[in-house]
């Protein structure tokens, strides 16, 4: 279906943070955009304000006429939808045009040339930083992004120019409908075994990415993480991370709240560069998105103002509090991988302070296979907090709670399960 002939868009799981972005993308092209979401949320609300008609009950009967010519009306549905989603079957028995987020996401990485970042951990940050970078520069972007913008209020951002940012989610190996024209990995650490089963299999998806890149293009991989790439011909492959690899970091130092440091590149170093958002791990999330934006011709001067006016994303190393008595922070942080960085990067910046982490597990499975890797990194703090684990699209498995984590916390560690 030609995106261009489309009069209506109906997305199942309207309110996800990556759904969300596409509803805004056709809502900007004057598109009638409606769709199911199972709760209310203040990112819902937005939504329809901007002038999505949205419903939270799983009803046919609530689809509204402007959504009912199998013609003229996409439907657009995440992963997390069950099969049996009751307007998702009748969709399908009524012979309307179907894509997963992922494929429409594919489409426009096919019409444009797609900057995307992959990984475990790290591409919400990366990818925001570098759809800033290319925003306020010369170059332009449309970009959409895994989390809210705090410098746009936002996940789309959107521009007259042929670069588009997207993160590329391997969930359900969404990632595969993705064509970039350059690509970031920034981790392959084994995640989502409920869908792949196995490690292996998990980094085979990664190998399978790399041969989508478009030739002529580039990839950048974090130096060391455990990839083999297949790259087509005429794909650049460079590396990167803080302290060695094509693309890397020199003369940092930490000091005072502020994080500065040199840029080393192959496509021009850039000295001084100052964090916006100056916690430790934001120094190798830079120098990915800085790789991709001079990639993208965006000039030395545009990328050294744009690192220092990023102001960071929603739920991702979020300061909510901070003043000489208590820093408080959030942070989406659900691998313990991501939960380790996250700490070491608050011990940096507090050497001589108590932390305390309250943590909620992100699905059972997770929690299943990870329990004594999640305990490893939470030791890390001083006071632990945990509570009940958020299902999200899962139901219980029978013995499987958040006191795995508990009971295997170092022993003299303070800790509360809630």
């Amino acid at each position: 279906m030609d995106v261009n002939q489309l009069k209506s868009v109906y997305f199942i799981g309207a309110g996800g943070i990556g759904m969300s972005a596409l509803v805004r993308y056709f809502l900007s092209k004057g598109k009638k955009v409606g769709g199911y979401d199972r709760t209310p949320s203040e990112l819902t609300e937005k939504l329809i304000e901007e002038g999505a008609q949205i419903h939270y009950k799983e009803s046919v009967e609530l689809i509204a006429p402007d959504f009912l010519d199998a013609e003229s009306t996409l439907i657009i549905f995440t992963p997390a939808i069950p099969e049996n989603h009751a307007e998702l079957q009748y969709f399908r028995n009524h012979g309307f045009t179907i894509q997963k987020r992922a494929q429409v996401l594919g489409m426009l990485t096919r019409t444009g040339k797609g900057l995307c970042a992959a990984g475990t951990h790290g591409k919400t940050t990366t990818s925001s930083m570098a759809a800033h970078l290319l925003h306020q520069s010369h170059v332009g972007c449309d970009a959409f992004l895994g989390g809210i913008s705090k410098n746009y209020g936002t996940n789309l951002l959107s521009d007259t120019s042929e670069y588009v940012v997207i993160e590329a989610d391997e969930f359900d190996r969404s990632f595969h409908w993705l064509t970039p024209y350059a690509t970031v990995i920034t981790a392959t650490d084994a995640d989502h075994l409920d869908i792949y089963g196995t490690e292996e299999a998990y980094l085979e998806s990664f190998n399978h990415y790399t041969s989508l890149i478009q030739p002529g293009g580039a990839l950048i991989m974090r130096k060391g993480i455990k990839l083999q790439p297949r790259l087509q011909e005429g794909v650049t492959c460079y590396t990167y991370s803080r302290e060695g690899g094509d693309f890397h970091a020199e003369n940092v130092r930490i000091g005072g709240g502020e994080i500065f440091f040199d840029y080393v590149s192959p496509l021009g170093n850039i000295p001084d560069i100052r964090l916006g958002v100056p916690i430790a791990i934001n120094i190798e999330n830079g120098i990915a998105a800085m790789a991709l934006a001079q990639l993208s011709g965006v000039t030395n001067e545009e990328i050294k103002s744009g690192m220092a006016s990023f102001r960071g994303v929603d739920r991702r190393f979020d300061f909510k509090i901070k003043n000489e008595k208590v820093v408080y922070l959030s942070d989406y942080a659900h691998h313990p991988e991501e939960i380790k960085q996250s700490i070491l990067s608050m011990r940096a910046l507090y050497a001589d302070k108590k932390l305390t982490g309250v943590f909620q597990p992100h699905l059972y499975t997770r929690t299943r296979d990870f329990y004594q890797e999640f305990a490893d990194s939470l030791s890390l703090l001083d006071e632990v907090i945990l509570t009940d684990i958020y299902p999200a699209r899962e139901l219980p498995i029978e013995g499987i709670s958040s006191q795995l984590i508990y009971d295997s916390l170092r022993p003299n560690i303070e800790k509360t399960l809630c």
